[in-house]
């Protein structure tokens, strides 16, 4: 693969130039059909899981592909499945640039995105004119000036528009970088938002003549009793699917470093420990009654085997993405075959 020649390259420019730039040349590839000279094959080892056929267990995580605009491209990596967002009813900008950092001594990332995308409208546009037909996963979250109190208004809208494409919906309630997005994971704010949302889902369900699945994204910087009440909730609203978890706010593991300082969300290998002692809680309360998404510093084959072995069914990638390339997806996808 060329990746590992081009990345220095890349760690040159600002993370975000470096992100369009991939994409970019990505895009042209995929238009004239070169990505076949690089693609990688997707390892048969399918499971069924929330009623989907997954040909493997690795996908990609949301938030590399905010817009849907890359699906093909990214869909010749070899993933099992594809999610992308998060996506707002209403166009944003997200924070102010530079809002991505790397801290390439730990393998870690910091972002302060928030949530910048082209609106829903324009996203369901985009991911019906994707050739992929494989699982795509569409992230759903609300506007930054909308007000927790309204904010199921938000999750609803999102949810409507994007249902029919979807081969599951996910509920990103778990970013750091929206302003009181975090709040709607505790104890009446949750309740309410499932409750509204998986009553849209049935609604939805006999209007498209299709179940689309419901997965809820949780917070790494969670203390064991509220892990354990939020997994009492998704039972109790008979939540399809919850993703274990988001970028974290906790700088403990790289404490010290360039950049350690800058707010936002940390993902890649400093993630690790923290995601994977959060899946393992989560799994213990869940106790098989909904399936985990395994999400949060795997840069390896070995990475993911360790989320599969806390309890997770399937696993996402975004950092190890950037830092190890597209023969990541593979390397997992064959190391959780072996399983």
């Amino acid at each position: 693969m060329l990746y590992p020649l081009l990345r220095p390259l890349l760690f040159k420019l600002d993370p975000e130039t470096a992100h369009g730039l991939v994409f970019a040349g990505l895009d042209a590839a995929t238009a004239i059909g070169a990505t076949r000279l690089f693609a990688q094959h997707a390892i048969p080892a399918p499971i069924k899981l929330m009623g989907l056929e997954f040909p493997n267990r690795v996908g990609l995580a949301a938030g590399l592909d905010k817009n849907a605009l890359h699906i093909d491209g990214l869909a010749s990596f070899g993933f099992g499945f594809i999610e992308c967002g998060t996506v707002t009813p209403n166009p944003q900008p997200g924070n102010p640039k530079p809002r991505m950092f790397r801290l390439p001594e730990s393998e870690g990332l910091i972002n302060r995105l928030g949530f910048n995308n082209d609106g829903v409208d324009r996203f369901l546009e985009n991911a019906y004119r994707a050739r992929y037909r494989g699982i795509l996963g569409l992230n759903i979250g609300k506007n930054f000036d909308t007000p927790n109190e309204r904010a199921t208004t938000d999750y609803l809208t999102c949810l409507r528009t994007v249902y029919p494409r979807a081969s599951y919906v996910t509920v990103n309630i778990s970013s750091p970088n929206t302003e009181g997005l975090r709040d709607l994971q505790q104890n009446t704010a949750l309740d309410l938002l499932l409750g509204s949302l998986k009553a849209e889902q049935a609604r939805l369900a006999q209007k498209h003549g299709k179940h689309t699945p419901l997965v809820v994204k949780i917070a790494p910087d969670l203390t064991t009793a509220e892990i354990r009440r939020i997994a009492r909730t998704l039972i109790a609203h008979n939540i399809d699917g919850v993703i274990a978890t988001n970028s974290t706010v906790d700088r403990a593991t790289v404490a010290g470093s360039p950049h350690a300082d800058e707010a936002g969300g940390l993902s890649g290998r400093p993630l690790f420990k923290k995601s994977t002692a959060v899946l393992r809680i989560l799994a213990k309360e869940l106790d098989g009654a909904i399936p985990i998404i395994g999400v949060g510093g795997i840069m390896s084959g070995a990475d993911a085997q360790a989320k599969i072995a806390a309890g997770a069914t399937l696993v996402q990638i975004y950092t190890g993405l950037i830092y190890r390339g597209p023969e990541l997806v593979a390397e997992i996808a064959q190391a959780l075959a072996d399983r």
